[in-house]
């Protein structure tokens, strides 16, 4: 739990460096998003799972991608719309997919049978899942730090780097860790489609036991 809050503080400082010192910014930026890793690591080590962990994991995870995004709304302004829709993407899907999983009594929203979605099953194994969380907010620091760093790699190293002589690193990192950023919220949209899904079928069994026990009160009367 100590671990989860570290993360919480950090991602303030981040927040607060973000505008002007680019980076202290990514520095605690960055551990944040390790200590995501190591935090549900520790938890399950030391039995110190909780349901009010879990959440508070997935809401930090949200509002720290959402503050970088909207930093990047601003600093990319002809592409705002695109941040708007992956934070949207974002906050929607993970919301129904937890409140889906708690519907149908599930342990965790991370465990997934393949009898609901191959696709996230594979998602929430622990490796794919450091990997693609990794790659995705990579891609959006990298987007943050086009902003300040304007040195092409062929420069800053003092020799040919072939194709990617004429960029900076944080554009190759970009352009390296974008796939993954285009994997992940595709990712996005099946969790949202499969929680509505399971959340349509909850509700029409549900009306449907209760037209049953109608049925049977109206029998017995």
């Amino acid at each position: 739990m100590t671990l989860g809050y570290s993360r919480i503080i950090l991602a303030g400082f981040a927040l607060y460096f973000m505008s002007y010192h680019p980076k202290y910014c990514t520095i605690a930026y960055g551990i944040s998003c390790l200590l995501d890793a190591a935090d549900g690591h520790a938890a399950r080590a030391l039995g110190q799972t909780s349901k009010f962990g879990a959440v508070l994991d997935m809401v930090t995870d949200r509002c720290t991608t959402s503050l970088l995004l909207c930093y990047l709304s601003s600093a990319y302004p002809d592409h705002i719309w695109v941040f708007q829709c992956l934070i949207t993407l974002d906050f929607s899907s993970h919301y129904m997919h937890m409140y889906s999983s708690l519907v149908t009594g599930s342990r965790s929203h991370k465990a997934v049978t393949s009898d609901v979605s191959r696709i996230l099953k594979l998602y929430y194994d622990p490796r794919t899942l450091f990997v693609m969380c990794a790659g995705n907010e990579m891609f959006f620091v990298a987007l943050y730090l086009m902003k300040w760093v304007h040195t092409p790699l062929s420069t800053s190293l003092g020799m040919d780097v072939g194709l990617l002589s004429g960029y900076t690193w944080p554009e190759a990192m970009a352009i390296v860790c974008f796939p993954i950023c285009a994997i992940k919220n595709i990712v996005n949209i099946v969790q949202l489609w499969k929680a509505s899904k399971i959340l349509v079928g909850v509700d029409l069994a549900e009306r449907a036991k209760a037209r049953e026990e109608e049925t049977l009160r109206a029998k017995k009367t």
